[in-house]
């Protein structure tokens, strides 16, 4: 397949208008055709499942939560949004065995379990309100700003705020439980995880703290043990940073995480069999602020959107040394935040 087409989500704070779709020709090795799709505001994140619904962040009226659209069209068909007074999810996760959806909410510090229905609307099944704080002016209050699944099907929410990492167990119909609970240092500000393929290790991404930690993942009662951090920065960079993606090459091999600040991607390699990290390499990013990148089905292409300068980057990986390359900068996308790939 020489296309392979993106969904964009967007700030629609200056000229976006909402979710995007990108193409990316892989003969050409160009990004081209950015089409609006749907038209919502400001959905900064959004999930697609196995049935093409698209799970979007929305704010409306002065409510936020969850839209459900139907992306076998075009533009996309509204079949559901699940609003609430206050402010909109940071983060939407699929759970396709328990036709789960989940969506954390980073200013409330809530998690929400959707019931998936048979026509692809939401119910809601559960909540989870946590509470908490830290020592940064980032961490006045619980902020959750993710929450899916870990590889044995549990839930793990990652609060920002009160430097936590939550895991639940999750029954059929949604029902959330308490598992365990892992404290970071205080202040790493954590805002992303992800894992081993073979779910024996977790690579924790600190935001505020621009660190990225290793930790060994317990699956018989949903634990985190710390094995190692390292920085997703140089060690002479004194302006402000955020990191805020990571991406886990599918043989476990390499980690990718964007810096907004360095406006950069860190490439680390694992080895130890995924116990230990080394960073290997630091590449601009071409433009401000790169909230989320995704690489392509095949892994040999990662896309990056940078949200500042209203841009996306693409790069060559090389499945061998992990290393990117630049192939494509400045192809516009406005106030682009979250990338995902359709096919």
């Amino acid at each position: 397949m020489s296309i392979h087409k993106l969904l964009l989500g967007t700030y629609t704070k200056r000229t976006s208008k909402g979710v995007y779709e990108v193409e990316l020709d892989t003969q050409s090795q160009q990004l081209q055709n950015a089409t609006l799709v749907f038209e919502l505001t400001n959905p900064t994140y959004l999930a697609l499942s196995k049935a093409n619904k698209v799970y979007a962040v929305e704010n409306r009226d002065g409510q936020g939560g969850v839209v459900t659209l139907d992306n076998t069209q075009r533009p996309m068909v509204e079949l559901d949004a699940q609003l609430s007074d206050g402010s909109a999810p940071a983060y939407i996760g699929v759970d396709e065995a328990r036709q789960l959806v989940f969506a954390g909410y980073y200013h409330r510090g809530l998690v929400e379990v959707y019931k998936i229905q048979a026509d692809g609307r939401l119910q809601l099944a559960d909540s989870f309100q946590n509470e908490g704080s830290g020592p940064r002016p980032e961490q006045s209050a619980a902020h959750i700003h993710f929450c899916n699944l870990t590889p044995d099907n549990r839930l793990v929410a990652v609060d920002l705020g009160a430097d936590q990492v939550i895991t639940f167990d999750v029954s059929d119909d949604g029902q959330l439980t308490e598992l365990n609970r892992y404290q970071t240092d205080a202040g790493f500000g954590p805002r992303h995880i992800r894992f081993s393929p073979d779910g024996q290790y977790a690579y924790l991404l600190g935001e505020l703290s621009s660190l990225l930690s290793v930790l060994k993942y317990n699956q018989e009662d949903g634990s985190f043990e710390h094995l190692m951090t390292t920085s997703t920065i140089p060690d002479d960079w004194t302006e402000h940073n955020g990191a805020a993606a990571i991406r886990v090459s599918a043989d476990g091999r390499f980690i990718y995480t964007s810096n907004r600040g360095h406006d950069s991607v860190s490439v680390f390699e694992c080895t130890n069999l995924g116990a230990e990290i080394e960073l290997i390499q630091l590449i601009s990013t071409e433009g401000s602020f790169p909230r989320d990148m995704a690489l392509d089905p095949s892994e040999n292409y990662l896309v990056v959107a940078n949200q500042e300068t209203d841009n996306l980057s693409l790069y060559a990986r090389d499945e061998q040394t992990g290393e990117l390359s630049l192939l494509q900068k400045g192809f516009t996308l406005p106030e682009g935040v979250r990338v995902t790939f359709e096919n």
